[in-house]
């Protein structure tokens, strides 16, 4: 248990330190610039602030019960991966780059679409739509209570949001 615990321990450690930090002092400049951006996604290809390391993640599915893992990617603003269990079948999952939960792709929901609606505009989310469940997460879009658009990830056990992304 201590060996499992230790590297999460670590990881948790070194975030904590880069949080503390001040942030670099920037200055303002006096010149205006407009820049208009079209895109599909705007998914980062990197972790949020805040979420946990790689290796923290990795430790994280081990605690979940998988004995190996390949491929291990972030994308589409979780971390994914294929992994192998004691059953010895891969399974496709996700994980919480924040929270490092685990979840299986070809899981059941414990909430069903209105639910999901629900827990969103509970949170403050408006205008939610395009709600659909696939590979273990749902996926919305959305818009905040200022009228940004946002595309969501959340957690089917409790509604709770997993990632979000500018639309």
């Amino acid at each position: 248990m201590i060996k499992r615990t230790l590297p999460l321990l670590i990881g948790l450690s070194v975030c904590s330190v880069a949080l503390a930090q001040d942030p670099p002092v920037t200055t303002q400049s006096q010149t205006t610039t407009t820049q208009t951006t079209t895109s599909a996604s705007t998914w980062s290809t990197e972790p949020p602030a805040g979420a946990l390391s790689e290796e923290a993640i990795k430790t994280a599915v081990a605690n979940a019960g998988y004995k190996e893992v390949k491929d291990l990617e972030f994308k589409d603003g979780v971390w994914r991966s294929e992994a192998r269990g004691g059953n010895k079948q891969w399974v496709e999952i996700a994980v919480g780059p924040e929270t490092g939960r685990v979840y299986v792709s070809d899981a059941p929901s414990k909430l069903n679409e209105d639910e999901v609606k629900a827990k969103l505009a509970a949170a403050g989310y408006e205008k939610v739509h395009d709600v659909e469940y696939e590979h273990g997460l749902w996926s919305a879009d959305a818009s905040t209570h200022h009228g940004t658009a946002v595309d969501l990830l959340v957690d089917p056990g409790d509604g709770s949001i997993v990632a979000k992304s500018r639309d």
